[in-house]
């Protein structure tokens, strides 16, 4: 009863957030004003907040524009840690935008879709992306392209980061500055996770959303650390395969180092 009751409250609270918080990010949309960046962090907060996912930040967010983030892809919940860490954009395939609940929100915050089947929007695609780092924002990659079990890093598609290489002849120095991130969830009720416990906050993808959300909802008390790493500045002319091995292993050896409770220093 008491579990269930929570879970009303926490629903009830986010939805009063959403209600305050859309407005003034509707007004941002239409005017395309900056504001429309900023409100999305305030409701990822607040949702972090209300959902018990506690953030641990190591390390710092690249002050150097245009930059994209690279980071390992865990759960929806990297979506809400991330976005309250940081003003972001994200990059996400175009089913999302028909999800119930997180497509709508996905589009209140502007997320760039792509369309990975269709080759012929390719193009177009990564010229939005690379229009809107010009722009300034901050656009977070998941270049595994799917959901892990939070326990290692998927093979990196050296192709998503087609972006940093359409961008980069656009700036003023010819270079576009990608941030590795690593997201590791650590512990449940201040507990150390472990592999096997480690699915509560991991979402696959085989496993229906719902029952998963209301999972997380029944749990609460999840711990997160974000690590940032050392930015790769990715010139005019430069290999995104080389790239991509780059931020790959830079993420996998943030993510084991934090997933193996050690502390984080800068690669």
């Amino acid at each position: 009863m008491i579990t269930w009751l929570r879970i009303g409250l926490i629903v009830i609270a986010l939805f009063a957030v959403t209600l305050i918080l859309l407005p003034f990010q509707l007004v941002g949309l239409l005017f395309d004003l900056k504001i429309r960046r900023r409100v999305p962090r305030y409701w990822h907060r607040a949702a972090c907040w209300l959902l018990g996912i506690r953030i641990h930040v190591h390390g710092h967010l690249e002050y150097r524009r245009p930059l994209m983030l690279a980071a390992n892809h865990v759960s929806w919940k990297d979506i809400l840690v991330l976005g309250a860490v940081a003003d972001v954009v994200y990059i996400a395939k175009a089913e999302v935008a028909d999800w119930p609940i997180f497509g709508t929100l996905a589009k209140l915050q502007k997320s760039i879709f792509v369309m990975r089947e269709q080759k012929r929007k390719t193009g177009e695609q990564v010229n939005e992306i690379a229009e809107r780092m010009k722009a300034g924002e901050i656009v977070v990659l998941f270049p595994e392209g799917t959901t892990s079990d939070g326990n290692r890093l998927m093979e990196v598609k050296s192709s998503l980061f087609g972006a940093a290489a359409a961008a980069a002849p656009y700036t003023s120095e010819g270079v576009v500055h990608v941030q590795p991130v690593a997201l590791a969830y650590t512990r449940v009720h201040g507990m150390a996770m472990g592999r096997f416990h480690r699915p509560i906050a991991a979402w696959p993808g085989d496993i229906e959303l719902v029952p998963h959300l209301m999972g997380v909802l029944k749990e609460g008390a999840l711990d997160v650390d974000v690590a940032f790493g050392e930015t790769v500045d990715f010139r005019t002319g430069d290999n995104r395969k080389h790239l991509s091995q780059a931020i790959t292993s830079r993420i996998r050896r943030m993510l084991i180092r934090h997933l193996r409770g050690r502390d984080y220093e800068r690669q």
